[in-house]
This record gives C-alpha cells, sequence and structure tokens, in this order.
C-alpha cells in the first residue's frame, strides 16, 4: 500500500470552499482505499488529507482521471500553499484490509 499524508493552506477564508472542490468526485478513484479531508483546528486555513491508495502507482494514475484533473484546476487559485507533505507505507487498520487480502 502506499500512503500520503499533508497540510494544504486555502487562500484566507477559502478552506470552506476548497475542502467541497476537493471532495468532489473523489468516490471512484481507482485504487484509492481512503481518501480523508480533514479541517485543522487550529489553522483557520489548513486543511489535512490523508490518503491509502493499493500502490503508487494507482496514485500517479488518479492523477490523470477527468474529475481530478478538473478539480485541481478548480480549486488551485484557492491554495496558497502545501507543508508537512508525507509519504507513507500504511499496513492495515480499521477500515482497510492488508494488502494482497480481500
Amino acid at each position: 500500500m502506499y500512503g500520503l499524508i499533508g497540510k494544504m493552506s486555502a487562500t484566507k477564508g477559502q478552506r470552506d470552499a476548497l475542502c467541497a472542490i476537493l471532495l468532489e468526485g473523489t468516490g471512484s478513484m481507482p485504487g484509492c482505499l481512503s481518501y480523508v479531508i480533514a479541517l485543522d483546528p487550529v489553522d483557520e486555513d489548513g486543511l489535512w488529507i490523508t490518503e491509502v491508495w493499493d500502490s503508487r502507482e494507482t496514485h500517479a494514475a488518479s492523477l490523470t482521471l477527468p474529475a481530478v484533473k478538473a478539480a485541481i484546476a478548480k480549486g488551485r487559485p484557492l491554495i496558497a500553499g502545501f507543508s508537512n507533505r508525507v509519504e507513507t507505507t500504511p499496513v492495515g487498520g480499521y477500515g482497510l484490509t492488508r494488502h494482497g487480502t480481500d
């Protein structure tokens, strides 16, 4: 499995709008096992994005999907920056099965 955790900062006052855009069209991304957007409770412009994919390759392929490309284009003007990006290797947990099992 392949995981990403990162913080995104919205432009001032645009966090809710950016959050809505990020959640649009994310329901059917092949290989995506988990995609969670969370509001930062301390930073009024901050969003945390946690993703789990079956592989690095399916994550990369997701960036070519029309719905994802549209969300990126729509959201880009509302993004002030990125920080705290970490790649992980998820091993399982509540809501996830071990890689290679059903």
